[in-house]
């Protein structure tokens, strides 16, 4: 049993070495600068238009939060559920972490991981709306395999994807937040890990147990309360150490283009400790080209594969332009990241800077918030990606399984889980941006069509164009 471990984490160091090395950190960088060029710099120029159909229609447009299609869930909840599965222990743990090992400038590669990466997951978006269909129960269905199977006509690489997000949902998505969960109360509380996993067990079971939407009811409630309970704490410790907002940006732009533990040229920087944990973990907390939460978007009631696409770019805005920047500034204007540590530990120095010892409590809440909150966004990425695999009759053997994993999360070791299950993640993105790039004129295509019905004065709106099965 000890040589097959070892033989694993061989064998997973190696290929985890590829999917977050220096090779797919460019591929991930200049797939979303292709999608940004070709879209005529769509983030930056239309920043106003996906900003007023997504932030501002939230509170002004009753078609965000309309639930009145049986088979699909409203805009706002396909945001929650996906913002669920993305905003979890990497916003508040990963930016530290960050920190840590590749230095202040970190932070920047994380910053433009996310300005380019909000591209390739608002092309994502629009694939995933304009290949999605209705199954037999009138439901969406979507997701990569399903553009990667209709759009490419390639079932074995939609497999492919299929195999890998399935066992993602088990390491990332399941396991490695519970076992957060468990760590985060038993250290600051002194709860046992049993009994914690039997709670989370639980408490999403009850959740997950009731189809996607109660999923998305309960996403809808908890992520806006979360995330903005987090941020308003985040922004009052910045403010109680606003003397030290100069001296965190000065940190993190002149420390980005540092060559630390790495060669020269182009090679050596893509190895730069800042440019490699910046992105990675970038890209581990939005999930820019895995292609995880379109199979949740594609579920939406949006019937304009743009505005879903729109949709993308704020949830990548979102989470880490605005989180992961105020966990990153709380750590560097309070300068925890100078008191020693790592991961959880940088955060409660930060927040315990200002909030004194519920500094600490309010981290582990927040911890515990969103890993659980990850914990149901996956479940359904998992489900989805089971569905596809063997049908809807696995669908409650993967729900009770999923359900289960979680209390071994809880109680078990995962240094290993981590290792492989990060692995996984980064798998995700080999067949998901090879078919988002071989159908990019069609990102393209609908993105001016979108755009010249704007500029002819035209309604854009609830235009959809039906695809044809190929293959």
């Amino acid at each position: 049993m000890e040589k097959l471990t070892e033989g694993i984490a061989r064998l997973n160091q190696l290929v985890g070495g590829f999917v977050w090395g220096p090779v797919m950190i460019g591929f991930l960088l200049l797939a979303g600068l292709y999608f940004t060029v070709g879209t005529g710099f769509f983030q930056f120029r239309r920043f106003g238009l996906w900003l007023r159909g997504t932030l501002f229609a939230i509170f002004r447009s009753p078609d965000v939060r309309d639930r009145r299609d049986p088979g699909a869930i409203s805009q706002f909840q396909a945001l929650a559920t996906a913002l669920a599965g993305t905003i979890g222990t990497g916003n508040i743990v990963g930016v530290a972490t960050a920190i840590t090992a590749g230095g202040p400038g970190a932070i920047f590669w994380m910053w433009i991981s996310a300005l380019v990466g909000m591209m390739t997951k608002y092309a994502e978006n629009v694939l995933g709306n304009r290949y999605r269909y209705r199954d037999a129960q009138g439901k969406w269905v979507g997701g990569p395999m399903v553009y990667i199977e209709r759009g490419l006509g390639c079932r074995w690489l939609a497999v492919l994807f299929a195999v890998f997000c399935a066992a993602a949902s088990f390491g990332i998505g399941n396991m490695t937040q519970a076992n957060s969960i468990s760590g985060a109360l038993a250290s600051s509380f002194g709860l046992s890990p049993l009994a914690v996993g039997i709670a989370v067990a639980t408490l999403s079971g009850v959740v997950i147990l009731g189809g996607i939407k109660r999923l998305a009811s309960v996403t809808e409630k908890l992520v806006p309360f979360m995330a903005v309970t987090y941020t308003l704490g985040g922004v009052l410790i910045i403010c109680l150490n606003w003397r030290g907002i100069p001296a965190a940006f000065s940190a993190i732009l002149s420390d980005a283009f540092t060559l630390r533990a790495a060669g020269g040229g182009a090679v050596g920087f893509l190895l730069s400790d800042a440019v490699r944990y910046g992105v990675a973990r970038g890209v581990f907390t939005n999930e820019a080209g895995l292609g995880s939460s379109v199979i949740v978007n594609s579920a939406s009631n949006v019937k304009e594969p743009v505005r879903q696409g729109m949709w993308g770019i704020f949830e990548v805005f979102f989470d880490t332009i605005v989180m992961c920047t105020i966990t990153a500034l709380a750590i560097l204007t309070s300068g925890a990241h100078l008191l020693g540590g790592d991961g959880a530990e940088l955060a409660i120095a930060a927040f315990s800077s200002g909030f004194g010892r519920f500094g600490g409590v309010f981290i582990t809440l927040a911890v515990c918030c969103f890993a659980f909150a990850t914990i149901l966004g996956w479940s359904y990425y998992g489900e989805r990606a089971v569905d596809y695999l063997f049908g809807a009759r696995a669908r409650i053997g993967y729900r009770l399984l999923f359900i289960g994993m979680t209390v071994v999360g809880c109680v078990g070791s995962l240094k290993l889980v981590w290792s492989v299950s990060d692995t996984f993640n980064g798998l995700m993105a080999l067949p998901n941006l090879a078919a988002v790039l071989l159908l990019s004129p069609e990102v393209f295509a609908a993105t001016r069509d979108y755009l010249g019905r704007i500029k002819k004065g035209g309604s854009p709106h609830e235009i959809r164009r039906h695809p044809v099965r190929r293959g």
